[in-house]
């Protein structure tokens, strides 16, 4: 360059300029974070929750809590492998750090890998203190998403399958190595990696790539706790597929256990010639690529320290024989040295003068480690004691954690820390602190190489020492807990050849969980969990049966089976519940199975175990004192009968009683321990007042409810909040508690006043995404210096909380560009992100139906504001408002990619509705729209497969076959709406094609369009016509094939045929069938169809049920029987088969098996009728054989032809719901026996007959013994069947009883002439089935004359608010999830139901458009009303003649019914219970709980008549002495 003169100081310009600008730089931006920084949560509960803290320029620092929020914890929770983030508290909440803050305002989109890939100030630079610390509480490790190896020569090698979203796809090797490899083998139970493979070394996969740029360390449980790209995001194809080939696999060259080890001709045990044992014979190692990380691994097996040296060359001389390793390549991480990557055993090009040696730090002094665990019951756990200046002392606990605990264990080669307890957990040392505040990466290979303070500064006192639990070094017996609260409760499990794996809860107790909890050093036993508590475990069980005395030191030294050996499953893994577990401050009592902690199933420790409670004699009283022991409030309710589910442990308690005045419930009288005559059937529960929801809030001093002084409601008691740190996010917490929108103002200094009473909230501290203000955290309750003149108010906006929507630019309102709202402006939404769960929370909130795309392309020129970018939401949410984005106006988007949408369109939108008509069914016919309200047409002109594929696949029809023109289904009437449609075929609906605009053609009706598509079921022989007749539906039948008509042969024609035909042309029944083509005039030379199977029309049966109108469906198709799979199967489905075999009706349509599994091909599957077919081949169905299912989801059909009452009678009893049970089979009535017949099968009865709930199930031959066939033995219902014939039995008439054994039931009936039956339906459209009274049961709503299920996603007491109030019942006591009241059938009619709990009924609420959801009758929604039917009990008179009179004390009495129908007798109140009040010999008024019905009580009632002595009456105090009762 020729600067002529000016070169010199040009120069020396542009080197002060650029030393300046690098200087600029420097300061504005500070130091670069690296890609990857180390992050940790200190001070928490456990190792998912506490203060966020992070690793920088080797010093840990914190993290300003300033703009902290969930996505933020989000991020965290995903680095860290903790699940979903719960919460994002701030303000120091896990207590104040020390040393520098490294990051403010952090601004987190929620998706990316770790924190330090988020925007933020700057590194550095912060003007924070740590009272504003940020802090994270995450859901703890997520479920490990399922692995599979396939295509590869055993199951221990392959291509590398992950389930994700029900279905399997694969993993590009983006980043794919040993460490992900060794976690793939480790999942699987595969044993160690020997290889890691790309490039779809095992052919390559199909479907989605689910993982990229997968990133373990190799430690984790779990590949899908290692960090990688969100699901299914990746720039791979599947050339890229990862592959892995673990130890495990059959093949001989892989070695089913790690090595045993040696080093040889050195001056010691841990330093030498490396050798390892294979085969029964010693080998050496070759050197071209080790190191110390190999070295390291070596040293660590061996026990011996941390590795100094690596010497190559046959530093310590050549061996002999063979040399079995070659090309070694370990991270330094691995627990052996199989699990490092190598070349396969024995193929090497070495000889003895390459062999490797090792130098162990334990061999320079073997006597003297440097490091110690004291005090525990074995080497690898104890208190922590390092050598310093030749004198042994402790570590302070201060900042102690699990990373510093890995640290130690790989030190002394004990393998994985489980724990690293504080506070002198292991007792206090009685030498110097050595030191202090140690702070541990855990990659570190020794202690020293972690940051220390400096040796003896600490201010700590020997209680608090710190202790680490390892694993151990053991190969086989290492012990650890998971799936609990801490490593000190959870599933056990147990480390054997290099794979963790479960225990079989078989003869498991006490003395097997004292050893257990001695070897983890977690203190003495609370108790043993029983099965399947903590979860199920995944991989190999290891022990089965084992059998300690209770003092061995270890579980290994237990005797049981040989390892691997056992006849279980997962959902027998035992578990174990240590009292140093933070789970045994809930003390000795507790509730399961509810849907809080404050409901639920009444459980006692004793004994270390836990077990329930006898519900004999349990009322409220007894529940007073449960709910005041646990702190829950009052009762509500004294469950019985099991309600909250039947435990699987000891029942200790039973006849317990109570005054309701005792501390405890271990103060109240009742039997021994252990002593009891009850079954799990009869545990007792309990719902109290207790807080499952947030405390009451309010605003006071305003003209309105949304604005005012904050009171809140706690200990029965409203009190105010202190406004100090008071702001808008805690005032939007109030606002959304209290409905009222968004919160605009939030002042403080008793703007409206100052309160009185108590202050019970100081420095709140919400994110402003809680939906109660006593989420946010805060000081303690009551905890304050605040006064009045500083009480906090809100002002709210009073209106709803979803932001302002719109789709313009579109042919509709329900299609076009995203436009919202913001400061009185119209803006779009950017595309970066943008999906289809997106599109379906705006189609959602403008009631335009489901989201059919997503589109990102440019609809025309937006608005002159980009509004929102990166927004993300689950597809649930009912506002876009909910959702994550980007804060308002941040966006670096441009016009050409913003979001769009397509909806279905609820309520006319542009190209909504689309339909077929004038074909056979409703895949095949003139393509109409749907505009304006008023259906129309499509031109012709054009029309091609493109489009018809678009219309199929819109409708749901499968492929497109044809696309027809010139009206070929005939003409259409009204208008032409659309000519010029131009499709890809790959969009999701016609309104994604290009047309001309609406109206805008030259064309008449009969250029009308037309499709044909696969579900048509027109494609099996072509389209048809029937010729030379009096019209289109009488003639010769031809068949088109080629473009040509052809003929049939009549060879094995019949009315099968004709009627299929006839149904095919759309032309009804068959009138008569002609005898041969010849009558209607011969056809031409073409002949396309032979002789006609008859079976064209199918041939169905049902096998497997009480009798031929019910069972496991089965069709008959290419000369064999098979079932049809369940997917899809309803009522609709039910109808056909029931009105094809002429079963008359269908009354319900058990799946997955319900009739047992059948065999033979699945013929079918995703059947979908209308409902009105003559045949289910006039279904839509899928090609013969194809389907995606296991005879486990066979459908099954219940009609009501033979299957209804006529099949099942009482006989004997006192009425007609009430008596021995009879069943009808082969004409022959017969008895049912009554092993294992309990309430449970007898609720069944009860619900066929139409006889009301279940009163009890006596055995015995109770009502007397029966005659003939007993017909059923071990019945086992689940309580959800319609009908007896449903349940699992065994064979008709096999079984091994007498007539002495025979079954009865005892029903409600109708509490008194014109009452209504609890399971009768409601008039409103809403009901609760299958509860213990009208008032309790599984949510069902009548919707299209169709009964179907309420989704409990988002289900709570606000929901039941409404139901109970709708249905006259009270307040809501509860709201169980889970098909609590058992599984429903058919339709789920709701999800995503959002009430305020003010509606009058449950149509109100928000919710998904009907029949929407992502649900199964797993998740059907139940409700418990406080109002039951025997809230208040009155004795009725049945108005029947029975040989036996009766009186029943029942409830639901309606008030306009009592005078008429009841007498009242009392008031008195009792838990939910129907009671039997029988007039007998010895106690003419003896009253008696409905169990006593069973054989304790088994003579019959006497007719009162026959008695007239009242001398003995016998009647409970409590009724005697109420003035409602008449003595006389």
């Amino acid at each position: 360059m020729d600067v002529g003169g000016w070169g010199p100081p040009l120069l020396a310009l542009q080197s002060r300029l650029a030393a300046g600008l690098l200087l600029c730089l420097l300061r504005l931006c500070g130091p670069a974070a690296p890609q990857r920084v180390p992050l940790r949560l200190s001070d928490g509960p456990h190792r998912c929750a506490g203060r966020v803290e992070l690793f920088y320029q080797s010093q840990w620092g914190g993290v300003c809590d300033g703009l902290w929020d969930l996505p933020d914890a989000a991020v965290a929770c995903r680095q860290l492998g903790c699940g979903t983030a719960l919460s994002a508290p701030r303000a120091g909440h896990f207590g104040a750090g020390s040393g520098p803050i490294w990051l403010e305002e952090v601004n987190c989109t929620g998706r990316e890998l770790a924190l330090s890939h988020c925007r933020v100030k700057g590194w550095g630079h912060t003007s924070c203190h740590h009272g504003g610390s940020a802090g994270v509480v995450c859901s703890g490790i997520p479920v490990p998403a399922e692995l599979r190896l396939v295509n590869g020569p055993s199951s221990c090698s392959g291509r590398v399958e992950v389930l994700h979203d029900h279905q399997w796809g694969t993993i590009c090797d983006d980043d794919w190595s040993f460490p992900e490899a060794t976690v793939v083998c480790r999942q699987l139970g595969c044993g160690a990696a020997l290889s890691a493979f790309g490039g779809a070394h095992f052919g390559q996969g199909s479907g989605p790539i689910w993982l990229d740029n997968v990133q373990c360390q190799g430690d984790e449980a779990a590949l899908s706790q290692c960090p990688a790209r969100p699901w299914g995001v990746n720039n791979c194809g599947h050339g890229e597929d990862a592959s892995v080939v673990c130890t495990g696999s059959t093949t001989d060259s892989s070695p089913p256990a790690p090595p045993q080890l040696r080093l040889e001709a050195g001056p010691g045990r841990c330093a030498g010639r490396l050798e390892l044992l294979r085969y029964e014979q010693w080998g050496t190692v070759c050197d071209p690529s080790w190191g110390l990380a190999e070295a390291a691994v070596v040293c660590r097996q061996l026990g011996c320290g941390t590795a100094l040296a690596a010497p190559g060359s046959a530093a310590f001389g050549p061996g002999s024989g063979r040399i079995w390793l070659d090309d070694v390549n370990c991270t330094g991480r691995e627990g052996s040295l199989a699990e490092c990557q190598s070349r396969v055993w024995r193929a090497n090009s070495c000889d003895h003068r390459g062999d490797v040696g090792v130098v162990c730090s334990a061999a320079s002094s073997p006597g003297q480690p440097s490091l110690r665990l004291a005090n525990g019951s074995g080497s690898c756990l104890g208190r922590v004691e390092v050598l310093h200046e030749q004198r042994w002392g402790t570590v302070c606990d201060d900042s102690w954690d699990l990373q510093d605990a890995r640290v130690v264990c790989r030190q002394l080669g004990c393998g994985e820390a489980i724990s690293a307890p504080g506070s002198a957990r292991f007792g206090p040392g009685s030498d110097p602190i050595w030191l202090d505040t140690v702070h541990c990466a855990g990659t570190e290979a020794t202690l020293s190489q972690c940051q220390l303070s400096r040796w003896g500064e600490h201010n700590c006192g020997h209680e608090e020492d710190a202790g680490v639990v390892c694993s151990g070094p053991e190969s086989s017996g290492s012990l650890r807990l998971v799936g609990g609260p801490d490593p000190c409760a959870g599933r056990l499990e147990v480390l054997h050849n290099g794979t963790w794996g479960t225990v079989c809860d078989d003869s498991w107790g006490p003395p097997e969980g004292h050893v257990v909890c001695r070897q983890l050093g977690c203190g003495p036993l609370l108790s043993v969990a029983p099965a399947g508590r903590y979860g199920e475990g995944t991989g190999q069980i290891w022990l089965d049966e084992v059998n300690c005395t209770g003092k061995e030191e270890t579980l290994s030294k237990c005797q049981s089976r040989p390892w691997g050996q056992h006849n279980c499953q997962h959902l027998e893994d035992a578990s174990v519940e240590c009292s140093a577990s933070s789970i045994s401050k809930l003390g000795p009592l507790r509730l399961l199975g509810g849907p809080n902690h404050c409901a639920g199933r009444v459980e006692v420790l004793h004994n270390h175990q836990w077990g329930t409670v006898c519900d004999d004699g349990w009322d409220l009283a007894e529940a007073t004192v449960v709910c005041r022991q646990l702190g829950c409030g009052t009762p509500l309710w004294a469950a019985s009968g099991a309600y909250f589910g039947r435990g699987h442990d000891p029942i200790w308690l039973d006849e317990l009683q109570c005054t309701g005045s005792e501390p405890s419930l271990f103060s109240c009288q009742a039997r021994e321990w252990g002593h009891n005559n009850c079954v799990h059937g009869e545990d007792a529960g309990v719902v109290c007042s207790g807080p499952p929801q947030g405390s009451q809030v309010r605003l006071v001093n305003s003209q309105s409810r949304c604005a005012g002084r904050v009171e809140i409601f706690h200990q029965h008691q409203w009190g105010t909040v202190c406004g100090r740190g008071w702001d808008l996010r805690d005032a939007a917490a109030v606002c959304r508690q209290l409905d009222c929108g968004s919160a605009l103002a939030a002042p403080g200094q008793a703007q409206f006043g100052s309160g009185s009473g108590t202050i019970w909230l100081e420095q709140v501290s919400c994110q402003g995404t809680e939906e109660v203000l006593s989420s946010c955290p805060a000081q303690p309750w009551g905890v304050t210096n605040c006064s009045h003149a500083e009480d906090a108010g809100v002002v709210c906006s009073g209106e709803r909380s979803s932001v302002e929507l719109r789709l313009a630019g579109g042919s509709g309102r329900c299609a076009g560009r995203v436009e919202v709202l913001h400061r009185g402006q119209w803006g779009s939404i950017c595309a970066q992100g943008w999906d289809l769960p997106d599109a379906e929370v705006v189609c959602r909130q403008l009631s335009c139906g489901t989201a059919l795309a997503a589109p990102v392309e440019k609809l025309g020129p937006g608005p002159s504001h980009v509004w929102l970018d990166d927004v993300g939401c689950q597809g649930g949410e009912t506002s876009l408002k909910k959702c994550w984005a980007s804060p308002w106006g941040q966006s670096s988007c441009s016009h050409g990619k913003v979001a769009t949408v397509v909806c279905s369109g609820s309520q006319g939108s542009s190209l909504a509705t689309l339909r077929l008509a004038g074909g056979a069914g409703a895949c095949a016919g003139r393509v109409e729209v749907l505009q304006n309200g008023t259906w129309g047409t499509v031109c012709g002109a054009g029309w091609d497969l493109a489009a018809a594929q678009v219309v199929c696949q819109q409708l749901g029809c499968g492929v497109a076959v044809a696309a027809l023109g010139g009206a070929h289904f005939g003409q259409g009437q009204g208008p032409i709406w659309l000519a010029g449609v131009r499709c890809s075929g790959s969009e999701a609906a016609l309104a994604q094609c290009s047309t001309r605009g609406w109206e805008s053609h030259g064309c008449s009706h009969q250029d009308d369009a037309g499709v044909v598509c696969a579900g048509s079921g027109l494609t099996d022989l072509g389209s048809l016509r029937a010729v030379n007749g009096s019209g289109p539906c009488s003639g010769r039948l031809e068949v088109l094939h080629a473009q040509l008509w052809g003929g049939f042969c009549r060879d094995g024609w019949g009315l099968e045929e004709a009627l299929v035909a006839c149904r095919q042309l759309g032309c009804g029944e068959p009138e008569r069938r002609l005898p041969g083509p010849t009558q209607l005039g011969a056809g031409g030379d073409l002949l396309w169809v032979g002789a006609v199977d008859p079976a064209s029309s199918s041939k169905l049966r049902l096998q497997g049920g009480l009798d031929e109108c019910s069972g496991r469906v089965e069709i008959f198709h290419n000369e064999q029987w098979g079932t049809i799979c369940d997917d899809s199967w309803d009522l609709r489905d039910a109808a056909v088969v029931c009105r094809q075999l002429g079963c008359g009706l269908a009354l319900s349509v058990p799946g997955t098996a319900r009739f047992g599994v059948g065999n033979g091909p699945i013929w079918l599957d995703e059947v979908k009728c209308t409902g009105e077919e003559g045949d289910l081949l006039a279904c839509r169905l899928t090609a013969w054989g194809s389907h995606d299912c296991n005879h486990g989801e066979d459908a099954g059909v219940v009609c009501s032809g033979n299957s209804s009452s006529s099949s099942l009678r009482l006989r004997d009893g006192p009425h007609s719901c009430a008596g021995r049970v009879e069943v009808s089979r082969e004409g022959q009535w017969g008895t049912v026996c009554d092993d294992g017949w309990d309430l449970v099968d007898a609720l069944v009865v009860c619900r066929q007959l139409g006889c009301g709930s279940v009163e009890a199930a006596p055995g015995g031959a109770h009502f007397g013994q029966g005659s003939g066939q007993i017909w059923l033995d071990d019945v086992a219902c689940t309580g959800g069947e319609e009908t007896l014939a449903q349940c699992p039995a065994r064979p008709w008439g096999h079984s091994n009883c007498h007539h002495t054994e025979d079954a009865s039931v005892v029903c409600s009936g109708r509490c008194c002439p014109g009452l209504p039956d609890s399971s009768a339906p409601s008039p409103s459209g809403l009901r609760l089935a299958q509860g213990p009274h009208r008032c309790a049961g599984r949510v069902e709503v009548l919707h299209q004359q169709q009964w179907g299920t309420v989704c409990d996603d988002g289900w709570d007491l606000r929901e039941a608010s409404v139901v109970c109030r709708q249905l006259g019942c009270g307040p809501a006591a509860a709201a169980p999830h889970g098909a609590h009241f058992g599984p429903g059938s058919g339709l789920i009619w709701l999800d995503d139901v959002s009430c305020t709990g003010t509606e009058a009924a449950l149509s109100q609420c928000p919710a998904q458009p009907w029949g929407h959801g992502n649900c199964n009758h797993r998740e059907d929604a139940s409700v418990v009303c406080s109002e039951r039917c025997h809230n208040f009990f009155h004795l009725c008179l049945p108005q029947r003649k029975f040989s036996h009179s009766a009186i029943f004390v029942a409830g639901l009495c309606p008030r306009s019914l009592r005078a008429a129908h009841c007498v009242p007798y009392t008031r008195y109140r009792l838990a939910l219970s129907c009671w039997h009040a029988a007039l007998s010999e010895s106690a003419p008024y003896a009253i008696r709980p409905h169990r006593h019905l069973t054989s304790k009580h088994p003579s019959a009632p006497q007719d009162p008549r026959d008695h007239t002595s009242t001398q003995d009456r016998r009647i409970p105090r409590e009724l005697a002495t109420h003035p409602l009762c008449d003595k006389k």
